[in-house]
């Protein structure tokens, strides 16, 4: 489930932080489920050890995991709070690039015709 991109520009460590986060906030990994171990995930991504800590160092720091010292690291149980702050997050900045296509002359049905089409993307 845990996927990089080798040829992204996005750093590694970014891919995963972005890939895991997802994962979790969709609900595809559940709170408290154990992630596989540094060594584990280096070796089946096939990428250094250190840049699977430094992302999981940082998904710590935001609260979507937490690091139990000899028994892993594992999805927040609080990771309903952070799905909800970046909810709000992505609306926040949805509304402000609709204003600011709104006053580069963007018609309300263009930008309705956009959402749409996401949303059916989305349902394929």
């Amino acid at each position: 489930m845990i996927t990089v991109d080798m040829r992204d520009r996005k750093p590694i460590y970014e891919q995963l932080i972005e890939n895991i986060r997802t994962l979790a906030v969709q609900g595809h990994l559940k709170p408290d489920e154990h992630l596989p171990s540094v060594r584990v995930l280096a070796a089946e991504l096939a990428i250094n050890p250190n840049t699977i800590q430094k992302a999981y160092a940082e998904l710590e720091r935001q609260n979507v995991i937490y690091a139990l010292p000899g028994r892993g690291n594992f999805i927040s149980p609080d990771i309903g709070a952070v799905a909800k702050q970046e909810k709000e997050r992505q609306l926040h900045m949805l509304d402000a690039q609709i204003r600011l296509a709104k006053n580069a002359g963007a018609k309300k049905e263009e930008i309705q015709a956009l959402l749409d089409a996401a949303y059916e993307h989305d349902a394929r």
